[in-house]
């Protein structure tokens, strides 16, 4: 049986993971090579990328209100593109997670080492060690050290910019586009991978309070909060900083700190580069993490990584094997390629992103019911599609080359482990089946039952006696035009097969009861009810006539609940009757019942209602 992580994380947790994930390496090293590359128009750059960025948030946010669940964008990937694509996103996500992570880990051990004779590599390996700890005693552990590391590290940045923008220097910005207009796309491309933590939080979804509130909100205010960080602590740096100097600094801040604060804000500066290292390698670990999880329940990946801790409720195996492939990389493996690779493959997920939420928008699925939508659909999601691939292009033809050898083990993966164990429905075979389907014969209602599960657990729905029983219905789906008392003929054979009884005594109750007064409650709907004899029995029938039943005085009903119960169900059947009724006042849901894709879909439509419960 499938165990649930603990809800712990609010929004302030969300952003500090966010923006612990973006603010370390993007702002401490990547500015003084970016102005080699775009002059002071570097400043540019870094909106531009964050721009870039806001499809794939808005994508990313509806997917995660709709599908919390641990994995994030694998998650959403699979359930959009089956498993073969959500095998290759899984990993892909995983590896360049845990590559970001010990590429901040190395970047603490290289500032230590300035203080310290020990080795970066061993520095670097105690830490992750530390890490890998902190993750397995729980998420709200390391989300709190998190908000310590993210808000000590803004209020040193905040230092900086009120201390330094009294010393800028204007002639550091002309002229302005001294390396042209072009080379400021360019660079955006460059330092793209400067926001690529802010999705990091979307693996984090199942363990997020009111996921429908918080993820959004966390996710909004770290892009927002992040980019007017980059661009006034970049601007300070350009503007105090000789041009010469800038182009060829590997610690710009902690340069810049230094000429007008002296060696006092260049220590602290310098302790505020690793606290944002720390933040995201204790981001990266916490995060990558969830990505085996997710794949393991899927059984994409062994039933092992499912386990939880007893005491914890942490991914334990998840995180070890995590943090051992992170001291691997540590180790022994070469960085600097890989974690261009890992920026290429976070750029494919982005355009997947915005992709699968076209596919589930285009799917009509009623049970996929986020709590978040993205704003000027579908605008948005093609213009992430088409920034995506710019910047794929402009990371040069060999990154592209190394990452599909990455993806081609993906899919060497599925087909040798994965294919045999796992069938899921997916978005695009709904889309396909609407398109070139009448026979409703390409998908299970695995997905629909799954998004409605989510949905129940997400909202924190109460499964009261009539859900149960609407779960346990019968569906009925009748494509042509009926009379009345043929409609009361067909129903009374299904009903007498669930109650053993005679299918006459059920249909002339049926006709006696319309005779004493019409059970159309009103245009287009109908609630047919009986009592028979017997002791708790209670059955409903859910009923689509898109043709139409033919009810006395030419009434013409296209939906219809049955019910039948006993005497001593009085109660019960009042309490559904006053259920429906509150449902079926909707103003949509004559619509959604009549363009359900399936009988399962007609199910979801009342389940998933709102309604009071109890």
């Amino acid at each position: 049986m499938e165990r649930e992580l603990k809800k712990k994380l609010t929004s302030l947790d969300v952003f500090c993971v966010a923006t612990g994930a973006m603010i370390s390496s993007g702002l401490f090293i990547l500015p003084g090579l970016a102005f080699a590359k775009a002059g002071p128009a570097v400043i540019i750059s870094y909106v531009i990328a964050g721009v870039f960025c806001i499809p794939t948030l808005l994508s990313m946010a509806e997917l995660t209100t709709a599908m919390p669940k641990a994995g994030g964008d694998y998650f959403y990937i699979m359930r959009g593109f089956g498993p073969l694509l959500g095998t290759v996103a899984g990993f892909s996500t995983w590896f360049s997670l845990s590559l970001k992570g010990a590429f901040a880990l190395i970047g603490m051990g290289a500032y230590l080492s300035i203080i310290t004779p020990i080795p970066i590599s061993i520095i670097a390996l105690f830490c992750c060690i530390f890490f890998i700890a902190l993750n397995l005693i729980g998420a709200k552990e390391a989300g709190r050290f998190q908000v310590f590391l993210v808000l000590g590290l803004l209020g040193i940045l905040l230092i900086y910019i009120l201390w330094g923008s009294r010393t800028v220097n204007p002639q550091n910005f002309t002229p302005f586009f001294s390396k042209g207009l072009g080379s400021v796309f360019a660079t955006a491309s460059f330092v793209f991978i400067s926001y690529g933590g802010l999705t990091k939080v979307a693996a984090l979804a199942e363990e997020t309070k009111n996921p429908g509130k918080n993820l959004p909100l966390g996710m909004f205010l770290s892009l927002i909060v992040t980019s007017i960080f980059y661009a006034l602590v970049i601007f300070v740096t350009t503007g105090v900083l000789n041009p010469e100097h800038l182009r060829g600094s590997l610690t710009p801040i902690s340069d810049g700190a230094g000429i007008f604060g002296g060696d006092i804000l260049k220590i602290i500066i310098s302790i505020g580069a690793f606290l944002a290292f720390i933040s995201t390698a204790n981001s990266g670990i916490m995060t990558a993490s969830r990505y085996p999880l997710g794949m393991s329940r899927d059984k994409l990946l062994p039933v092992n990584f499912q386990k939880l801790s007893s005491r914890f409720k942490t991914p334990y195996v998840s995180i070890l094997c995590t943090g051992f492939f992170m001291v691997v990389v540590i180790l022994f493996l070469r960085l600097d390629l890989l974690v261009k690779v890992a920026s290429s493959i976070l750029i494919l997920l982005y355009i997947f992103a915005n992709l699968t939420l076209i596919l589930f928008r285009e799917s009509k699925i009623l049970s996929y019911r986020p709590k978040f939508h993205s704003p000027l659909y579908p605008y948005l999601q093609v213009f992430g599609i088409l920034g995506g691939l710019f910047l794929l292009i402009e990371m040069g033809t060999f990154i592209v080359f190394l990452t599909m050898i990455f993806l081609l083990l993906g899919f060497a993966w599925y087909k040798i482990y994965s294919q045999k164990r796992t069938r899921q429905d997916s978005a695009l075979i709904y889309v396909l089946e609407r398109l070139v389907s009448k026979d409703k014969e390409l998908t299970s209602d695995n997905l629909l039952t799954e998004l409605r599960d989510i949905v129940i657990t997400r909202d924190e729905l109460t499964k009261d006696r009539f859900h149960k029983l609407i779960e346990e219905s019968m569906v009925v789906d009748i494509e042509e035009v009926l009379e009345m008392e043929d409609f009361f003929r067909d129903i009374s054979n299904f009903l007498a097969k669930e109650l053993n009884s005679k299918p006459q005594g059920l249909f002339k109750k049926f006709i006696e009861r319309e005779k004493e007064s019409s059970t159309v409650i009103r245009k287009g709907m109908a609630i047919p009810h009986i009592c028979v004899k017997g002791k708790k029995i209670v059955k409903t029938l859910l009923v689509r006539a898109k043709a139409g039943i033919i009810f006395p005085q030419d009434e013409v009903v296209h939906i219809a609940f049955v019910l039948v119960g006993s005497s001593g169900e009085r109660i019960l059947h009042l309490k559904i009757l006053a259920a429906i009724a509150e449902i079926t006042q909707s103003p949509e849901f004559d619509k959604n019942w009549l363009e359900a894709s399936s009988k399962e879909e007609l199910k979801n439509i009342i389940l998933l209602a709102e309604r009071r419960r109890g």
